[in-house]
């Protein structure tokens, strides 16, 4: 019996029988098999590919994966991501060492062999036969080449990967077969910079630009001698002569490495002793792939970008060939994120919320009549470890969000654009008494009607006693009385609410249906910040909203050629009228000088929003734009089980949280940041008289009496002194919310308090 090699395998009579089967089957295809048909090893045609020429027309090369870049708005990197970290380069851009280093020590005879070596199949066959074992092998570089093909083309599939890898007689003849076809399309220097591009060098690089990169943090036409011959001599073993995990396997390989160009009149005998002396000399740089790498906490936009293009139909018509235009990378992708915006977002919150809170904060910035997004961030930086979450807070849950959070009061100039489009002026006066069950009929949608119940009617409260009406529609939205909105919403029906909800890009987070309820009135949908601030971007271009986006272009690099990718764009369209638009600006622009968004104002910049406080608090908001930029922060416990009641945030206790005292400052400190340097513009208001009010009603306590003093007729002057008194003087105590909406009222909510009016965002 022949003697077997330690641990089994092949004897040395059985391998020469393997390798001379070989070279006869060698000898067969040179001599005019027929060649195989498109496809036959599962290489269907592709079109062109990554700076690889077409090969045979029966006979595609696979597009090689590629790291992305993905730029801010200004061209600077904010991630890369790959599948494979490669970066293909031509050959005159590879040193010349490493060339003769991969030549010397993989195909020796590359220049004077076709597709096979037959002196080769017969050295190996040879040796061998000697070392009772597989010692050397006989493929060439071009064998090589096309395995490389194979495994490139199977990806990430280890099923694919172990039939493209597998030692069969049946492999080695389609290697040979396809070996002979590039060898006559593409000639011996473009095998060899097609070789050093696919070949992987281990620790993650694919390719010599990104083992370059990766050992030594240089270019690939920048290594000398010692340095090319280390990575030739990877290629054979990548585990096993990795250098940074085994300094002295991989030294004594790179000096075979040495010896064998020196044996071939590639360098002199002193150059390889000088070389052998030299140390490894490594410097290394890390793989830094994914999101969870990318600058200026841009990692939720990082996310959202990819997010974008696996789901939309401009990056290919199947979710398949989306991912799979991904996953080859290769792509440089200018976004819309503005690095001077992104740093603000992130300092802001920063100062304001520490990621260790109970609760989070996430903040959006979009640009009004673009819907460019330029900002995004979240206190929970992106990751997997402690405090750490991959849970996009900023977005919509179909693109990498949650299931949203109730806006509260925010949503309220929404039912004023729906109210002033319809034809209510901006004077309208209701009754808005501090507490009233909700009004039955009101009208919904097709046809429906909503209607309380009248053995236990849902009722609704504002804020404090002291605010009882009338109430104009000015006053209301400063103070953010929540009965008047009510009776705003019964008064035109709730559907022309939907209908603007949906003009301005409004939807629920989960992806439901905004239930047809008067209680929407007082933000009881779960939606998130990019929502609301593209919303409210809507206000700020005067009645235009656009569809938020994302990237701004995208190149695919294809050798020397660069081809430009389509993306999708923003879409506009006119919501509301222009004087609905200023009108709503008017009023918002009140709330910040006057009402209870006084703590987000941006001194001598004009600016307008709203503040949000659901009544469990559970969340509190502030959405707010200047007319070049429009922003939201959320403040809350993403899973709805923290009130805001005796916490602390950020290191500053709160016996209760408003929407104007932990998000309006947040606000203010990422728009100042972000619009410094920017022209300072106005809005377009709109003269609103104030309304005849009870003078006695405290109607300007709203901020402790401080302004209900000193502005307005005589009237409101001595309403506001004894509204301020009755609510303590300076302020009093931080209003309580006291109403929570029966479970019955709002179908589908879930976990407690979530029903909640939005009645807060007092401060």
């Amino acid at each position: 019996m022949p003697k077997k090699r330690s641990g089994g395998g092949l004897s040395p009579m059985q391998q020469a029988a393997k390798f001379l089967g070989v070279s006869v089957l060698a000898g067969a295809v040179m001599a005019g098999i027929a060649l195989p048909g498109a496809g036959a090893l599962g290489l269907a045609a592709k079109g062109s590919v990554q700076s690889f020429d077409e090969i045979p027309d029966n006979l595609k090369s696979p597009q090689l994966s590629q790291r992305t870049t993905i730029l801010d708005g200004r061209g600077r990197q904010i991630a890369s991501v790959y599948s494979r970290d490669r970066t293909v380069v031509d050959l005159k851009d590879i040193s010349p060492y490493m060339q003769k280093a991969i030549v010397a020590i993989e195909d020796s005879r590359f220049y004077q062999h076709g597709a096979i070596d037959l002196k080769g199949v017969l050295r190996a066959l040879n040796k061998n036969a000697q070392e009772g074992g597989v010692a050397q092998g006989a493929s060439t570089l071009t064998q090589q080449l096309v395995k490389n093909y194979f495994i490139e083309e199977a990806g990430d599939d280890p099923t694919k990967v172990a039939e493209a890898t597998q030692q069969t007689m049946g492999r080695k003849v389609r290697e040979l077969k396809y070996a002979i076809q590039i060898e006559e399309k593409l000639g011996k220097k473009k095998i060899l910079e097609n070789y050093l591009n696919i070949t992987f060098f281990g620790e993650q690089a694919y390719g010599v630009e990104a083992a370059s990169e990766r050992y030594f943090s240089k270019h690939a036409k920048d290594l000398n001698l010692q340095e090319s011959a280390l990575l030739a001599g990877i290629v054979q073993s990548p585990s096993r002569y990795d250098p940074v995990n085994d300094e002295a396997e991989a030294t004594k390989r790179r000096n075979i490495v040495l010896q064998r160009m020196a044996e071939l009149g590639d360098i002199s005998p002193q150059e390889a002793a000088q070389a052998k002396r030299q140390p490894l000399g490594l410097h290394t740089s890390r793989p830094k792939n994914g999101c969870i790498t990318a600058v200026q906490g841009a990692g939720f936009f990082c996310d959202y970008v990819r997010e974008v293009f696996l789901t939309d139909p401009a990056f290919g018509k199947t979710k398949e060939a989306r991912a799979k235009l991904w996953n080859q990378g290769g792509l440089t992708i200018r976004t819309t994120l503005d690095p001077q915006a992104q740093q603000s977002v992130q300092n802001s919150i920063k100062d304001h919320v520490y990621k260790s809170d109970q609760v989070a904060t996430a903040a959006t910035i979009v640009e009004p009549g673009t819907g460019k997004i330029l900002a995004m961030g979240q206190s929970r930086p992106y990751g997997f470890g402690t405090d750490e979450t991959q849970i996009n807070l900023s977005v919509n849950q179909d693109m990498g969000g949650g299931a949203g959070y109730q806006p509260g009061s925010t949503f309220k100039p929404i039912v004023a654009a729906a109210a002033l489009e319809g034809g209510k002026p901006a004077t309208q006066e209701y009754s808005s008494p501090y507490e009233m069950p909700y009004p039955s009929p009101v009208a919904a949608c097709n046809g429906k009607v909503w209607k309380n119940d009248p053995r236990k009617p849902a009722k609704l409260t504002n804020e404090n006693e002291s605010e009882h009406g009338p109430y104009s529609m000015k006053e209301a939205t400063a103070k953010s009385v929540n009965t008047y909105y009510v009776q705003l919403i019964s008064d035109i029906g709730i559907c022309p609410v939907i209908d603007m909800a949906k003009k301005m890009g409004v939807a629920r987070s989960d992806g439901r249906k905004i239930d047809q309820a008067p209680s929407i009135a007082l933000g009881t949908q779960e939606m998130s910040p990019l929502t609301m601030a593209s919303a409210y971007a809507t206000f700020a271009s005067r009645g235009m909203y656009c569809t938020p986006i994302a990237i701004e272009s995208i190149t695919q690099t294809t050798g020397s050629r660069v081809k430009s990718l389509p993306v999708p764009k923003s879409t506009c369209s006119r919501a509301m009228s222009e004087k609905t638009a200023d009108t709503v600006s008017t009023l918002l622009k009140g709330v910040v000088e006057d009402g209870t968004g006084q703590q987000a104002g941006l001194g001598d910049r004009p600016s307008a929003g709203k503040t949000g406080t659901t009544d469990e608090r559970f969340a509190a908001w502030f959405v707010g734009y200047t007319p070049n930029m429009a922003g939201a922060v959320w403040v809350g416990d993403p899973q709805h089980r923290r009130r805001m009641i005796n916490i602390t945030i950020g290191g500053v206790p709160h016996d209760k949280v408003f929407g104007g005292e932990v998000p309006g400052p947040i606000w203010r400190d990422m728009m100042n940041g972000a619009l410094e340097g920017k022209p300072v513009e106005d809005f377009n208001l709109v003269d609103i008289p104030d309304g005849d009010n009870n003078p006695g009603n405290g109607q300007d306590r709203g901020d402790g009496g401080q302004h209900g003093g000193t502005t307005g007729n005589p009237g409101q002057v001595i309403g506001g002194l004894l509204g301020g008194l009755q609510g303590g003087g300076t302020g009093g105590p931080n209003p309580n919310p006291t109403f929570t909406l029966p479970g019955t009222l709002i179908q589908g909510q879930t976990n407690g308090g979530r029903n909640g009016h939005g009645n807060g965002g007092r401060r």
